[in-house]
Parts: structure tokens; C-alpha cells; sequence
């Protein structure tokens, strides 16, 4: 009985050690091919940055300031309203990809990146710019979105990398050093076409869910019960209004592994390339 005994239990061991000798293969596996995506990423990175010429434009005739209801003097809106928006030049960033749509910029993040977008929103989250596979993918606009048309909301996605890559530094706006700079609250985009400022009105991390990413409203008191909602959901008071007459952008990522991380922002001023 006893060798029968040690017999189970030495079967019981080298079960347990398979195990736990398979589980460390496949972290190492894991570990080595995160790294392989991070090295790939940034050097894409590079090479977009060294190839891209990124200027500031001032308003001029083309640029139309949308009107907002009834700011108080002291709202920061007055003082958006006068920043510079940037205009990018797309010529590289289509020959590496026919699928770029835009650029965004998100101040006091390391968001500075094109986007792109596909027939469905799934193929960017395991592809990098290059089109090549590559599992920390890349920032892309939802297909239900025209960037040429903007939706009442435009939704951009991307992995909220640990390296701080792709979305990864959009936690920095729960930060109170961001909240405190006020020039961090408006986000840039530019496209072939025209280039926008938009003030950011909302910012939160919430158990996944998928209702913020609505891009079409039927009535007019759906559109302002969702906008009430983005609003109160907000982990700081930006003491901003939005009208049935505002679009907005949704900027998504994951916080963790249960919950999303996510930026509104509202379109103040647009002007024609």
C-alpha cells in the first residue's frame, strides 16, 4: 500500500511540474513576442516621426469656430478657441499605409501618432501601420466612422500599451499634475482635408462597456440623455456644455483588464486644408 501510496503521489509531482514547466514556456513565449511587437512598434514609430513634417497653422479665412451656448467669460473655452491647430503632410504616411485617415495629438500624453482605419475594428488591434502582424496594433478610427464627415461621435481605439506606446500614456489625463494644466484639455487632429481643435469635457475609466460608443441618435433627447451620461461619468468637472448641435471624439483603451479608459472631447473650431 505504501509503494502504491508513493507511487500516486510521485505521479501527482511530475503532473504538477509538467504543468508549472509548460506555464513557464509559454510566459517566456509570451514575453519574447510582446517584445518583438514593442521593438517593431517603436521602430515604425521612428520612421513615421523622421519622415512626417508636422506644422503649426494659425486661423485664417478658411477656419470656422464652432459657437458654444452661453460660456461665461472666465470658461477656458474663449482662450481654446485662439490655440493653433496643426496641419500634417500626408504623403509618406500613404505610401506605408493606404489606410491612414488622420493624425491626433493629445497634450501631456505621449499621444502623437496617424490612425487608420479598416472594414471592421478588429484587424488594427493585432496589425501594426505596416499592415504586418503585430499584436500591439494600432490606433484606428471606427468603421462606422467618415472622417470626411463627421459623425456625432468619432471614435478613435487603440491598446493601452505598458511601454506608454499607442494609448498607453491616456491615463495620464486621471493625473492631477494634467487635470492642473489647463492646456492639456483640448486634443488636435488633422486629415487631408482639414484640421480640428476639440475640448476635452470628460475623462474615465469605467467596467467595460459598450455604450459610449454609440455614432448615430435618432432624437434629439437621446443625444443629450448620452451626453449627460459621458458627463457625470467624468472623473474631473470640466464645466463644459454640450448642445444637440456639438459632435464629439471618444478616445478608448483598456484601464485594466475589466475596465475601459476613456476621453470626450467636443469639436470647437475646423478649418479647410
Amino acid at each position: 500500500m505504501k509503494s502504491l501510496t508513493r507511487s500516486k503521489s510521485n505521479i501527482f509531482v511530475l503532473i504538477f511540474m509538467t504543468i508549472c514547466s509548460l506555464l513557464l514556456i509559454i510566459s517566456i513565449v509570451n514575453i519574447i513576442k510582446w517584445n518583438i511587437d514593442k521593438n517593431k512598434t517603436k521602430e515604425n514609430i521612428k520612421k513615421i516621426n523622421d519622415n512626417t513634417i508636422i506644422e503649426k497653422i494659425q486661423d485664417d479665412e478658411n477656419t470656422t469656430i464652432i459657437e458654444t451656448e452661453n460660456p461665461k467669460k472666465s470658461n477656458p473655452y474663449w482662450d481654446y478657441i485662439k490655440m493653433d491647430m496643426i496641419n500634417v503632410d500626408f504623403e509618406q504616411l500613404k505610401q506605408v499605409n493606404n489606410e491612414v485617415k488622420g493624425w491626433i495629438q493629445v497634450k501631456g500624453t505621449n499621444i502623437n501618432y496617424p490612425f487608420v482605419q479598416h472594414e471592421n475594428n478588429s484587424f488594427y488591434l493585432t496589425h501594426g501601420i505596416d499592415k504586418s502582424p503585430n499584436n500591439a496594433g494600432w490606433l484606428f478610427l471606427d468603421y462606422r466612422n467618415n472622417i470626411d464627415n463627421l459623425s456625432k461621435n468619432t471614435i478613435i481605439y487603440a491598446h493601452g500599451r505598458v511601454d506608454n506606446t499607442m494609448f498607453g500614456s491616456l491615463k495620464n489625463v486621471l493625473k492631477e499634475s494634467w487635470i492642473n494644466n489647463k492646456d492639456n484639455h483640448v486634443i488636435n487632429i488633422a486629415t487631408e482635408k482639414e484640421s480640428s481643435l476639440w475640448q476635452i469635457f470628460s475623462v474615465y475609466h469605467i467596467p467595460t462597456t459598450s455604450d459610449y460608443i454609440t455614432t448615430t441618435f435618432n432624437t434629439k433627447e437621446s443625444w443629450n440623455n448620452f451626453t449627460k451620461t459621458l458627463i457625470n461619468r467624468s472623473f474631473y468637472n470640466f464645466n463644459t456644455n454640450i448642445t444637440t448641435n456639438d459632435k464629439i471624439l471618444t478616445l478608448s483603451t483598456c484601464y485594466n483588464d475589466r475596465e475601459k479608459m476613456v476621453i470626450h472631447a467636443k469639436l470647437i473650431k475646423i478649418r479647410k486644408n
